[in-house]
């Protein structure tokens, strides 16, 4: 009876040893699949990061109610990326390799402008006293200034889309923006 009872025991040893394993493949791939999901995360904020700080970027830049179409070089792009016109190419890591791609797709659009009239400039702010120059306050006299300032408001909507070659993650981030921008640059740019 004791030989019969050695055979049970190896077969109850192997069905644990085969569960334990089981066991262990089955967490093994929980904690795999888990660390993609937040790779996957950790991925797509970088690229939404990216495109908020090229956004940061345009609407820093001057000539940004000038030419919208071009307000951005991709010439920091390395040539396999073939990146399109109007992008820039962003490290996130510091490593000094390109990670993100972020277009301006479509180019930013100039939604909306209002005329600032002269008699509501503050003279006292620098972005007021620019829009002043040259202006006549003599309302009602025929052939005379209407009263307008140089300067006018402007609404504009912004879409950066970005996207990381590696892990394929994209982002897509729209913002609206107001600016004072020149009345040259609303005949320019601006409905």
């Amino acid at each position: 009876m004791i030989r019969k009872q050695q055979g049970v025991t190896l077969i109850v040893s192997l069905l644990m040893l085969v569960l334990l394993t089981i066991v262990s493949v089955s967490s093994f791939n929980i904690g795999k699949a888990s660390l993609q999901a937040v790779d996957n995360a950790q991925h797509q904020a970088q690229a939404k990061g990216a495109a908020q700080a090229i956004i940061d970027q345009v609407v820093s830049t001057p000539t940004f109610a000038e030419n919208p179409a071009a307000v951005l070089d991709n010439g920091n792009c390395a040539p396999a990326l073939n990146a399109p016109p109007n992008s820039r190419c962003v490290d996130v890591n510091g490593d000094g390799k390109t990670v993100v791609v972020v277009q301006m797709a479509p180019q930013p659009a100039c939604t909306q402008v209002k005329l600032i009239t002269a008699a509501s400039l503050d003279l006292t702010r620098p972005e007021d006293l620019g829009c002043s120059l040259g202006v006549v306050q003599n309302f009602g006299i025929e052939g005379v200034s209407s009263g307008a300032s140089l300067c006018s408001d402007s609404l504009w909507e912004i879409n950066a889309q970005a996207s990381e070659p590696v892990s394929r993650a994209s982002a897509v981030v729209t913002q609206g923006v107001s600016m004072r921008v020149s009345n040259d640059s609303v005949t320019t740019s601006c409905p």
